[in-house]
């Protein structure tokens, strides 16, 4: 019985790509930035690999003789670094055009419907840090009951409202009528509900009820082949909002990375066929953004610490794969956003021969490799690394 078991260690990149100057991104290196912190600790990721991938260059770089793993150095063949767009090429689906961005925020044509249909005004409407939003605004939403819409350099629509102002399943169903809405040419990436508590300005902090609403992937993924082919697609953390529930079988959400190993673990000790496709969000959401290169290297830290039990539940025809989705270079300070570098490709298992894969053309491999070993005859983008052993 084979299972793979793919996780993204969210914004996790490992140098700018060759058309970071393009968005923004030149010199960026979210590896580099993080491993000069004290807590950059990853003793088991180095045994896989880490440091054996081409082109990374950090601090305490030590490349070991004999990796566990298959490396790689992952390139994004699509035009974007945002986590839809990176998703679905992992999941085999290449995106020729960037999603739409708004930085001088929503036009009319957009946020007319979206009032008329809520029935609530609009706060904001600009480019905004998520944390930054709810302190300027945050007053003025709890007296107006306006609702704090916001975006960034992302393609997203996102919705800021205090949980007591506005319960979560009417802030759920605004970003419903916000996602029927946006569509077509104003398709962004993501309708986001951002959620906070909190008495004043200084004090409104965000919960852990996020919850996305994004884009339906308009060609077939990895996902879609596998749910077709009778395997379970199990999605743990927000992969199944990420892929609008298409091509899953199971999924649960998740509060953050530690929920996110728990209930990977848990997972582990289950009987299944298939996919276990993880996101752990916090590496981005709580330390990129926030260019907070201490907290980030602790959340690496704790995941490398985990690594071992995840190995050791591992049965005969496990395989574990490590990458991620973007970059996000906490020590990057000319923007809070996304970074357009190279992604890290670990695969690890009892039966999987260790090579060194060089640097490929896109994060679409993964898919094939994944369908490659669970059997399935591929229609995506990408090329299988097992066919190199």
């Amino acid at each position: 019985m084979k299972r793979i078991f793919l996780i993204v260690l969210d914004s996790f990149g490992i140098g700018e790509m060759e058309d970071a100057a393009a968005y923004g991104d030149s010199g960026t290196n979210t590896i580099g930035s993080v491993s000069q912190s004290g807590w950059f600790e990853i003793p088991n990721l180095k045994k896989l690999g880490i440091f054996n991938i081409e082109g990374v260059d950090c601090h305490k770089k030590e490349p070991v003789e004999a990796p566990l793993a298959c490396v790689a150095r992952m390139k994004e063949a699509s035009k974007g670094k945002d986590t839809t767009i990176g998703h679905w090429e992992i999941a085999g689906m290449i995106s020729p055009k960037p999603l739409p961005t708004y930085p001088k925020g929503f036009p009319k044509e957009v946020l007319e419907p979206f009032c008329e249909k809520t029935g609530r005004g609009v706060l904001c409407n600009l480019p905004y840090s998520g944390t930054a939003v709810i302190q300027e605004y945050g007053e003025a939403h709890l007296k107006t009951g306006d609702l704090i819409v916001y975006t960034s350099a992302d393609s997203v629509f996102q919705i800021a409202a205090h949980e007591e102002k506005v319960p979560l399943e009417q802030l759920y169903e605004y970003c419903r009528i916000a996602r029927e809405l946006l569509q077509g040419e104003h398709g962004v990436g993501r309708v986001i509900a951002r959620p906070f508590v909190g008495d004043c300005k200084g004090s409104f902090t965000r919960t852990a009820h996020r919850h996305d609403f994004s884009l339906l992937p308009p060609r077939i993924t990895m996902l879609d082949q596998l749910k077709d082919a009778g395997k379970d697609v199990i999605a743990v953390g927000k992969i199944n909002d990420i892929f609008a529930g298409k091509g899953i079988t199971e999924y649960v959400y998740t509060s953050g990375n530690a929920e996110g190993i728990t209930r990977t673990l848990e997972y582990l000790d289950k009987d299944f066929e298939g996919l276990c496709f993880v996101n752990l969000v916090d590496y981005d959401m709580l330390y990129g953004h926030r260019r907070d290169v201490d907290g980030y290297a602790k959340a690496l830290a704790y995941f490398d610490e985990k690594l071992p039990e995840i190995m050791g539940k591992m049965k005969e025809e496990d395989v574990l794969i490590i990458t991620a989705d973007h970059g996000c270079d906490p020590a990057y300070m000319a923007t809070t956003d996304h970074t357009r570098e190279h992604t890290p490709f670990l695969m690890y298992g009892k039966q999987i021969q260790p090579i060194n894969y060089g640097t490929r053309e896109t994060f679409a491999d993964i898919a094939a490799t994944v369908l490659d070993y669970l059997g399935v005859v591929k229609e995506t983008a990408g090329d299988s690394m097992l066919s190199l052993w």
